[in-house]
């Protein structure tokens, strides 16, 4: 390893230790629409990336700067170093992720992280310590014979698979090992893992943290699970939200939370609230409801998104919130009743292509958003709505989520919210992206708006 500069931070020289036996770094950020970027660098050019960042083409990317502007510098944040296992590229590597900084050494305000870590320096100094969690849910699958995809365990046990653990019929249970072995090696820490409801469907659940370090995990969390299938099984693994038509979609419910940032106290916690939430919780659940349907453009991110937000699966559809309810838009978890700690909701309509950077930044501003204008929810609703007819849903007032992206995207135009999370620029650019998927995809639109067609395989199963 080259020697040490003076006055190197000492979480630098701490990363030189831990990279004695590297010979490669993987240099890791998002773009815009959250699609793992980055570079390798040999192992002797670390001091420097650290000190001085690394160059690279900013026009080249999705949603990044013009031709005329397009140096920009991708700089390793110390705090996200970690080894990668060995098998992944039979080298040692190790990686860091990115900020993107101008030449002139400011932060690149289209860096989707940055969008994040402003909007948690914002919580933080209005008094707030937010955590977030997430529960990604992926599928394990490989080529068909007619050229598509198609599960690593036969569709035919698609019934009953939630939990199972049955020895030669669960084919996957030993990748979930190998990993949560992956994410431990890369310092994130595993809760549990579990055989999800479709045929090779998995999840893993790693423990939250602030909006940024979650988001950081997510990526890694996709990257890992990516290089696991394919570089020891042969697989691939696939966060599509919905990869077929009439099996379970994959989503990624996003855990909420919000603490006093002088005391610690759980500011979602009233012992003698409904499911022990405070009016302050009951406000920020309002503002998520209010916005809703804006921010689906971002949570639920693709054309394929709203084949996964149908009626039949636990997906929601109906916009409404209750404790324990899996039919509910936003779920009030009761694991541990009246734990105070443990207060906090589930918002159950992103899926895993969403920027988690972005989604966090943005429902975390609606959420906000309603503690500021004490926006009310409405009463919980605690039936299974999908078995209340149309006229019962009618008189309860309850909404539906947007049924494709080009309605998200009319419903972002009338509703700021997403603008005031990512700021003007990046908004106009993000929904321009969106809109092209959406022009793309019409030309391949199926008669039947749920099913899912060759194009969206083709596009999205490696996203």
């Amino acid at each position: 390893m080259p020697g040490l500069r003076r006055g190197v931070n000492k979480n630098v020289e701490l990363c030189f230790k831990l990279m004695k036996n590297a010979e490669h770094i993987l240099l890791h950020f998002t773009d815009l629409l959250g699609y793992l970027r980055g570079r390798t660098v040999p192992v002797e050019e670390v001091e420097n990336a650290i000190a001085e960042g690394v160059g690279f083409d900013g026009s080249s990317l999705v949603g990044g700067v013009g031709i005329e502007e397009s140096d920009m510098i991708m700089k390793p944040d110390i705090t996200t170093f970690t080894v990668c296992p060995y098998y992944f590229y039979n080298k040692s590597v190790v990686s860091f992720i990115c900020n993107i900084y101008t030449p002139e050494g400011e932060r690149f305000e289209g860096d989707p992280r940055y969008i994040c870590q402003k909007s948690l320096d914002k919580m933080r100094t209005e008094g707030y310590e937010p955590t977030a969690a997430a529960e990604l849910e992926f599928y394990l699958v490989q080529k068909a014979p007619d050229g598509g995809f198609e599960p690593v365990e036969n569709h035919l046990l698609d019934k009953h698979r939630y939990f199972d653990i049955a020895p030669g019929r669960d084919l996957t249970e030993s990748f979930r090992l190998d990993l949560a072995n992956a994410l431990f090696t890369m310092g994130i820490e595993v809760e549990r893992e579990h055989h999800e409801v479709g045929a090779a469907q998995n999840e893993i659940t790693f423990k939250y943290s602030d909006p940024v370090a979650t988001s950081d995990n997510i990526v890694r969390y996709k990257f890992a699970a990516k290089a696991v299938a394919d570089r020891k099984y042969g697989w691939i693994a696939t966060f599509m939200p919905k990869p077929w038509s009439g099996k379970p979609g994959s989503g990624m419910h996003i855990h909420l939370g919000l603490f006093d940032l002088k005391t610690g106290r759980n500011l979602f916690y009233d012992k003698g609230g409904y499911a022990h939430l405070s009016q302050l919780c009951r406000y920020f659940i309002g503002g998520i409801l209010e916005h809703v349907r804006a921010l689906c453009a971002i949570v639920a991110p693709t054309v394929n998104s709203y084949k996964r937000l149908v009626p039949g699966y636990e997906a929601p559809v109906y916009i409404t919130w209750s404790r324990k309810n899996r039919s509910a838009l936003i779920r009030v978890p009761e694991y541990f009743p009246g734990k105070e700690n443990e207060a906090r909701i589930e918002f159950r309509c992103p899926d895993p292509l969403c920027n988690p950077y972005l989604a966090y930044a943005a429902v975390f501003e609606a959420g906000l958003d309603g503690i500021k204008r004490k926006i009310e929810p409405g009463d919980p609703v605690d039936v299974n709505v999908y078995h209340l007819s149309e006229t019962e849903r009618r008189a309860l007032g309850i909404r539906v989520l947007p049924s494709s992206l080009k309605e998200a995207l009319e419903e972002w135009e009338s509703d700021d919210i997403c603008k005031k999370a990512l700021g003007k620029e990046n908004a106009e650019k993000y929904w321009m992206l969106k809109m092209q998927e959406w022009k793309e995809y019409e030309a391949h639109m199926p008669k039947d708006k749920n099913e899912v067609t060759w194009w969206e395989q083709q596009k999205y199963i490696y996203a």
